[in-house]
């Protein structure tokens, strides 16, 4: 009998040694956080959503909602108006024309949610698909899309060939010399892009 269990003792060691040994697996790091300029002033689903049009556009999401905070005064409202009054309405300040072309109206526009406008914002910007390289280029393409891709000391308007323009412009100008640069028409957004990372205004999540 002993000589019978010694046996088996060696045959079931035989066994386990024969049997590949898996590492324990190492722990699984947690996935780092995401951050959001500005992500505090909008819902989830809006976070959501914001992060699922910039990968379609291949835009730097916080450039998105550095643009939007601008051009809505950090209300992120759909009916929010250009105080100016020349119609803009909205996250990116849709004109009028703008929506036309986009087959809506901005009185369309203000009656959505912003979660809604989001959808339009992304038809917008369509056509720009994989050339917003910058917060500059991000918002050359609602204010001047000739600037996208171009150096950030390009000039947009002149006092002397764009009278008019410039004028409406002049508070752009930041050196005064007549021209407004590309640098200069995006400084007022990187600011913008600045504080919507303060602590108040940034969404963190896992």
């Amino acid at each position: 009998m002993k000589s019978f269990l010694s046996l088996i003792s060696g045959l079931l060691a035989l066994f386990f040694r024969s049997q590949k040994v898996e590492p324990t697996p190492a722990p699984v790091e947690p996935k780092p956080l995401r951050h959001l300029a500005w992500g505090r002033k909008v819902s989830q689903a809006f976070r959501d959503r914001l992060l699922e049009i910039c990968q379609i556009l291949g835009v730097e999401p916080d450039y998105m909602m550095a643009c939007m905070a601008f051009e809505s005064a950090e209300t992120f409202s759909p009916s929010i108006k250009n105080a100016a009054g020349s119609g803009a309405t909205g996250l990116i300040q849709f004109m009028p024309t703008t929506a036309k072309g986009l087959g809506t109206t901005t009185a369309a526009l203000a009656a959505l949610t912003a979660e809604q406008q989001l959808e339009w914002v992304l038809a917008y910007f369509m056509p720009y698909k994989g050339r917003l390289k910058t917060l500059a280029d991000v918002y050359m393409a609602i204010l001047w899309p000739a600037g996208i891709g171009k150096p950030d000391d390009w000039t947009l308007w002149d006092k002397a060939s764009r009278p008019t323009t410039y004028r409406q412009n002049a508070g752009l100008d930041l050196n005064k010399d007549g021209k407004i640069t590309k640098a200069e028409a995006a400084a007022k957004v990187l600011a913008k892009l600045e504080r919507g990372r303060l602590a108040q205004f940034q969404w963190e999540g896992t």
